[in-house]
């Protein structure tokens, strides 16, 4: 009886100290429209995950350009430039209605970029190519291809 009231006791603070210690757990934000959480803190490492723009990521400890995470249950390694200590959540927009922001638009809006200052744009510099512009904007390299060119180039990564 007087074991078993310890062993309540025991658990009860280890819950408390768990929870105490994921209440003030560091977090950052992922600040590009998509990223990877990698099996180690090197480019080209195996990719555990895929996060997108302002996604939360808990941090678990930073080592130099790295930083060690959990996301969704997953851990793994994030690079710095991927990340911020801070979280913008915006979840709508108004305007003639509510609707849903994408993340897209809510990256290319952090960065002063949105579909109303394109247009303006676009308007004013009726000679340029958007439909190039958009072209690049949705080419894609797949990271073996991407591993591909780096060695057969002799390229250095480190």
């Amino acid at each position: 009886m007087r074991i078993s009231i310890w062993l309540i006791f025991f658990l009860y603070i280890a819950v408390i100290i768990a929870s105490a210690n994921s209440v003030n757990a560091e977090t950052v934000t992922v600040i590009t429209k998509q990223n990877a959480i990698r099996e180690s803190c090197k480019f080209f490492s195996p990719i555990k995950a895929t996060v997108h723009y302002n996604d939360v990521l808990e941090v678990i400890s930073q080592s130099g350009e790295w930083y060690q995470v959990s996301f969704r249950g997953t851990q793994g390694c994030i690079h710095k430039t991927a990340v911020e200590k801070r979280s913008i959540s915006l979840s709508k927009i108004s305007g003639s209605g509510s609707q849903a922001t994408s993340g897209e638009e809510v990256a290319l809006a952090g960065k002063g970029f949105n579909p109303q200052v394109e247009a303006a744009y676009s308007r004013e510099n009726p000679g340029l190519n958007f439909q190039a512009v958009n072209r690049v904007e949705n080419y894609r390299v797949s990271e073996n291809e991407l591993i591909n060119f780096i060695q057969s180039g002799k390229l250095n990564l480190e």
